[in-house]
C-alpha cells in the first residue's frame, strides 16, 4: 500500500523523492574511510606502511603527524614541544616520535604522541603553517608563542 502513496504522488514528488536518495548515495559514499588518505599533498609524508599497528590504527591526524614528522627530520628536530616531554629526554617534537634510528637506519618509533594531543596539535599547525609556505623560523615563532602556555620548551 505503501508503494501505492509514492507512484500516486506528483511527478515533482517523485522526482525531489529519487534526488533525495541520490544525494544521500553520494554523502554515504563520501563518508567512507579512504584509508591513510591525506590531504597534505604538498608536503613530504612518510609511508605508515612499516610504521607500528598502535600507529596504524591511530586517529588520522595522529598517523598523520607520524607520517610529517618521519619524513620531515630536518624541520621538526628545530621544533619544540611543550607537553612536559623533556622530562622524558625528548629534545624537540620530532622526539615524539622518533626515538633513534635502528642498525637498518629505519626509524625507532617512540609511542608519546600517540597518547598526547599536544605534540600532535603542535605537529598539526606546523604542518598548516609549512603548507602555506612559512618558514622554519616563522613556524617555530608561532609554535612558542602558541604553545609555551602549556609548559617549558623542551628544546635545550
Amino acid at each position: 500500500m505503501r508503494s501505492n502513496q509514492i507512484t500516486s504522488q506528483p511527478p515533482f514528488v517523485k522526482a525531489i523523492f529519487l534526488a533525495l536518495i541520490v544525494l544521500l548515495a553520494f554523502a554515504t559514499t563520501g563518508c567512507n574511510d579512504n584509508t591513510n588518505q591525506s590531504e597534505h599533498q604538498s608536503l613530504k609524508m612518510a609511508s605508515l606502511e612499516n610504521m607500528p599497528a598502535d600507529v596504524k590504527s591511530a586517529p588520522l591526524v595522529v598517523q598523520e603527524a607520524y607520517q610529517f614528522s618521519v619524513a620531515n627530520p630536518d624541520l621538526m628536530t628545530h621544533i619544540p614541544c611543550y607537553c612536559g616531554c623533556g622530562d622524558m629526554g625528548h629534545t624537540s617534537n620530532y622526539a615524539c616520535y622518533v626515538s633513534g634510528q635502528g642498525p637498518d637506519g629505519k626509524p625507532e618509533y617512540d609511542t608519546h604522541a600517540l597518547g598526547c594531543s599536544i605534540c600532535v596539535d603542535i605537529t598539526q599547525d606546523s604542518m598548516r603553517l609549512f603548507e602555506q609556505g612559512k618558514s622554519l623560523a616563522e613556524v617555530r615563532s608561532y609554535i612558542d608563542s602558541t604553545y609555551a602556555k602549556y609548559g617549558p620548551s623542551n628544546i635545550p
